[in-house]
């Protein structure tokens, strides 16, 4: 196999005399991205309390608010974003197991390995979660440097993965090898990692992602950000403090930025990979009931459904020397168009996408805020389990979709204008007849192409 080192050894040259913009024009990229974070979770998106480092972001930047994932859950979305493709087209339809034997996503190109053919220094701190055993580190797809976990979850102090058929996990890494940080709060250590990476790497262009994985369950939080929220609701707080917890740790890295003068010319996008989830939850007394602190911000359903609950996030784009700040941006985003819009912003000009399904949103977000501004005209789709979803302008076409994780469908068919109705509770089907064929039919060009990239290669389960 060839490795992404001598990809990047042998193609650098080659990219470097085709891009326009100069290098020292070019924007430092950081991901944030949290986990099972819902719509409304935030004080910028509506929550009843504040995330002073993130609404900051957003008062600085770009309120995307209909942004999606490409799948109401982890894995499938995370492949999304780094591939620039729908779950199916990346290989990874479902959500990855955690032991050391667990394949993930086939090799292809990454926004990490092509930012790192550009020159960029790219880095991963967090939950990677799409491929646990060692062919399927992140070091494999472009990522040199490397913190976090490999599984879907981990108890947030001991670092251990508890979930599934099997022994428990110990699953934390540097780089490539293991490392031991027993009682260490993990929202707060890969914030203070990715700070370090920002400030080794301050002269030179580079790549951080930073996957959280708060606030996934379990609901582990410190004492100090418990007792910051103990005004609110059981469940609610233990959200809150989860993701007070994150927040800070956005904090410490935006003041990194700050601190080595890169925040004007460093492009922030922020999102979260699926909706909130009402799966049982590990509390911190052991108890395993089902939650329902996170909250979807009025929208109908939870992880694990296409409603817009499952798979709306609360997202947000700052870039000080190129995007307008205090704007908001209400044109359909998925995470499949953050590859081509983050290569369109490093190389100046859109990449070429004829391998991906993202669309480059670079042009309309510079525009953000003024009138007739919006995104491409197109459908975007959704699939999970069984259920399907077609949206296209304001209206959406649903099959057979959960309100969560588990069956039965609530809904077999049903036409939804979510300009006027974001909760879906009304079909319109009857009053829309012309619309549901024209969304039937694309719908259905949509799964023929799904089931093509399904035989062509095998899924990582």
């Amino acid at each position: 196999m060839q490795t992404d080192s001598t990809r990047s050894t042998d193609q650098t040259d080659q990219t470097d005399q085709t891009v326009g913009r100069d290098r020292s024009d070019r924007p430092n990229i950081v991901v944030l991205y949290a986990d099972d974070l819902g719509w409304g979770d935030l004080g910028c998106f509506g929550a009843e309390y504040e995330t002073p480092a993130l609404d900051g972001l957003c008062a600085s930047g770009v309120k995307l608010s209909q942004w999606y994932s490409n799948s109401p859950v982890c894995s499938p979305s995370r492949a999304s974003l780094l591939t620039g493709k729908y779950p199916a087209h990346a290989g990874v339809e479902a959500i990855l197991g955690g032991t050391r034997r667990t394949p993930g996503l086939p090799q292809q190109a990454t926004l990490a390995s092509e930012l790192r053919r550009r020159g960029y220094r790219t880095g991963l701190f967090g939950k990677w979660h799409l491929g646990a055993s060692d062919e399927y580190s992140p070091s494999q797809y472009g990522f040199e440097e490397t913190f976090g976990i490999r599984a879907g979850c981990v108890d947030y102090y001991s670092h251990i993965f508890y979930w599934g058929n099997h022994n428990p996990i110990h699953d934390l890494w540097d780089d490539d090898e293991e490392v031991w940080l027993n009682g260490e709060y993990l929202t707060t250590v890969i914030g203070d990692r990715a700070a370090d990476f920002i400030g080794r790497h301050a002269g030179e262009p580079f790549f951080c992602f930073v996957p959280f994985n708060a606030p996934h369950y379990p609901m582990h939080a410190p004492a100090e950000y418990m007792d910051r929220f103990a005004h609110l609701p059981e469940g609610r707080q233990e959200m809150a403090a989860m993701v007070g917890a994150m927040d800070d740790a956005v904090a410490t890295i935006l003041a990194a930025l700050a601190e080595h003068g890169l925040a004007e010319n460093t492009l922030v996008f922020f999102s979260s990979d699926n909706g909130p989830s009402a799966e049982s939850r590990n509390w911190l007394d052991g108890e395993e009931i089902s939650y329902d602190g996170g909250w979807a911000g009025g929208l109908r359903g939870t992880k694990g459904s296409v409603f817009e609950g499952g798979v709306r996030e609360p997202s947000i784009i700052s870039w000080p020397a190129r995007l307008p700040a205090g704007t908001e941006f209400d044109s359909v985003g998925m995470m499949m168009d953050v590859l081509p819009t983050v290569l369109h912003a490093v190389d100046g000009t859109p990449a070429d996408t004829d391998a991906i399904d993202g669309a480059s949103l670079m042009e309309p977000l510079t525009a953000a805020g003024a009138p007739g501004a919006g995104g491409p005209d197109r459908s975007v789709y959704w699939t999970y389990e069984g259920q399907w979803a077609v949206r296209r302008g304001d209206l959406k076409l649903v099959r057979d979709a959960r309100e969560g994780m588990d069956p039965p469908a609530a809904v077999v068919q049903a036409l939804y204008d979510l300009a006027t109705d974001p909760a879906e509770t009304t079909d319109i089907s009857a009053q829309r007849s012309d619309q549901l064929a024209a969304l039937t039919e694309e719908l259905s060009i949509f799964q023929a192409k799904n089931r093509a990239w399904v035989d062509a290669e095998t899924p990582a389960r």
